[in-house]
Order: structure tokens, then C-alpha cells, then sequence
């Protein structure tokens, strides 16, 4: 589950991504309650994304992180309405969805939820 966005460190570009508006704070807010049942907080944060794997730049994206039963999550804004995101327990387990961009943030939350919820599955499965 490898996505085409990398973090490595490279020369940076100048980045005129918007930030995240109230609405699409709201709409990850809202995923987030309708999934745990509960206020999951998070953070916005800045990260720097290499967009393609060609690109020898990384950009500076605006991002909402949160934490939950011991991952991490990012999903990070790489246009006007584009998308990335991937979860992670630690810098040897990093994943993302299968798609490296979404157009739709809802989409781009809630399948990276879902991939998460099945990964947990499968990974409970295997120590049974």
C-alpha cells in the first residue's frame, strides 16, 4: 500500500497550496466522530510531500494529524481540492489507501479509515 507522495527531504518549493478551510475541518471532524463515536481532536500542521516521483522538490502542504488506539494519521491538502493521506505506527510501518490522490476530502478520510480498520483486522488475525 505505497503511495506516490514521498517525504524524503529535498530542496523545497514555494507552496501556494490554500490552507484548510473551516468547512473541510468540520467535514474531517465530523468523519472522525461518526467513526469513534466520540471527539477525536487533531492538529494542523505543515509537511513537506514530494508530489510526484519524478519531482526533485518537495512542496510544503497544509495537513490535519490526529492519533488514535496508537496510529498516527495524516491527510494532507496537495491542491486547491486534492488529497493525501497515509497512516502509520512508526517510521517502519507506513501506509497508505492505493490511491495516491483524492479529489473528494470525505473520500480521501473515509477510505483512509477504512483501510486502517481493515489493516488493524488483518493484523489481529495473524496473532490468533
Amino acid at each position: 500500500m505505497e503511495n506516490t507522495p514521498s517525504t524524503v527531504l529535498a530542496t523545497k518549493s514555494m507552496s501556494k497550496i490554500p490552507d484548510y478551510t473551516p468547512e473541510e475541518l468540520k467535514a474531517i471532524s465530523d468523519c472522525l466522530q461518526e467513526r469513534y463515536g466520540e471527539n477525536v481532536p487533531f492538529e494542523q500542521a505543515d509537511i513537506e510531500l514530494r508530489l510526484s516521483e519524478n519531482d526533485s522538490q518537495v512542496t510544503e502542504c497544509p495537513a490535519v494529524y490526529w492519533e488514535k488506539g496508537g496510529c498516527h494519521f495524516i491527510v494532507a491538502k496537495t491542491d486547491e481540492v486534492q488529497y493525501f493521506s497515509q497512516f502509520f505506527y512508526g517510521n517502519r510501518e507506513q501506509f497508505g489507501t492505493g490511491k495516491p490522490f483524492y479529489n473528494d476530502l470525505l473520500d480521501c478520510v473515509l477510505t483512509t479509515l477504512r483501510v486502517q480498520a481493515d489493516h488493524e483486522l488483518q493484523k489481529n488475525n495473524a496473532k490468533d
